[in-house]
């Protein structure tokens, strides 16, 4: 651990996360480690811990978390005083949260005496529920995106950030999510440097690379039928051969124009979408897993070039193939063309 200044004296800072029975565990343990980690961190400096945590439910006591773990809470706090950081979590239980007008009251008084409000997750169901992300930018777990969007036509949702704020309100993705956004909750109450000692402490990244575009490929394209499942196996076989329309047609047994269309109704992408998204994932995976040169993934991966592979992963996973390499390759500077990066080991 680096040599680090004595903390100046600072006001205390109640931290208080809201769970329901169903609430997923993670998304309340997860941002609760993150400040827990931070007051240990400055306590070890000589510093007065900054943060008061308490977790809160609409009756108090124990509450039972959808995987069966049961949480001890608090009785939901009187509006009156004010609280720095009020967080939100989601979960199966998510649905009844937002449907009960009395927790959703309490939420919507809490908010305005709140420094700050965040939601992980499918919190963001029961936040959007209280009116505090009309008219604001919020994110939710990426299955739940589109949902999110048609119940609450009066929130701008974008799907793939990891956690993003507008104003005094933040939301988070899914689950891991939620520990994203509290160390950057932290990042900007104490600093980058705590914020950091704590990322790696908890051995995470203190700005993860990339966004929600991270999860499978293969996953993101299947559906409750699965019609094209077959479609899919074959171009993950073959994924460094022609995967244009007409051959992917063909392939299905279809017209261009009716594969297209259905296509499209089926998954939610294009055929050419699709194809880059399966390449960019082999991609990863040989990036990550072998010391072949960049050059020559793209080509095994049907990229043609190593600038289109490069203009796939900036625009699918916000990070570069070299990169990539180097935070998750198993020996990224072994590979010839890997050049050697400083980093600041978060």
């Amino acid at each position: 651990m680096p040599n680090h200044p004595r903390f100046p004296p600072m006001q205390l800072r109640p931290v208080e996360v809201l769970a329901f029975p169903g609430v997923q565990v993670l998304d309340v343990t997860g941002p609760l480690q993150v400040f827990a980690s931070a007051n240990e961190h400055v306590a070890r400096f000589g510093g007065v811990p900054p943060y008061r945590l308490q977790v809160v439910a609409k009756d108090g006591g124990s509450v039972t978390s959808s995987a069966g773990l049961a949480l001890a809470t608090e009785p939901l706090v009187p509006v009156r005083g004010g609280v720095d950081t009020l967080i939100i979590a989601g979960g199966p239980g998510v649905e009844a949260a937002a449907a009960d007008c009395e927790l959703i009251d309490w939420l919507r008084r809490r908010a305005e005496h709140s420094r700050r409000v965040a939601s992980v997750c499918t919190g963001a169901f029961i936040l959007a529920a209280s009116g505090a992300l009309d008219g604001r930018r919020a994110v939710t777990h990426w299955s739940y995106c589109e949902e999110f969007a048609r119940r609450f036509p009066a929130v701008r949702v974008e799907a793939d950030p990891i956690f993003l704020h507008d104003d005094a309100v933040w939301t988070s993705a899914g689950v891991t999510a939620g520990i994203d956004l509290a160390l950057a909750l932290v990042e900007e109450d104490l600093g980058r440097e705590t914020a950091l000692a704590v990322a790696r402490y908890l051995v995470v990244f203190l700005k993860r690379p990339g966004g929600q575009a991270q999860f499978s490929a293969a996953l993101s394209l299947q559906t409750a039928g699965d019609r094209f499942g077959a479609l899919h196996r074959w171009m993950r076989a073959n994924i460094g051969a022609d995967l244009s329309l007409p051959v992917l047609a063909a392939e299905a047994g279809m017209s261009e124009r009716s594969f297209s269309r259905r296509y499209l109704e089926e998954t939610g992408v294009t055929p050419a979408r699709a194809a880059e998204r399966l390449r960019v994932e082999a991609a990863r995976q040989m990036l990550a897993e072998t010391r072949h040169p960049v050059k020559r993934i793209a080509q095994r991966c049907g990229f043609g070039s190593e600038e289109t592979m490069r203009r796939s992963f900036l625009r699918l996973l916000a990070i570069t193939p070299h990169d990539y390499r180097s935070r998750f390759g198993t020996d990224p500077q072994a590979a010839g063309n890997v050049r050697p990066r400083k980093t600041m080991g978060g």
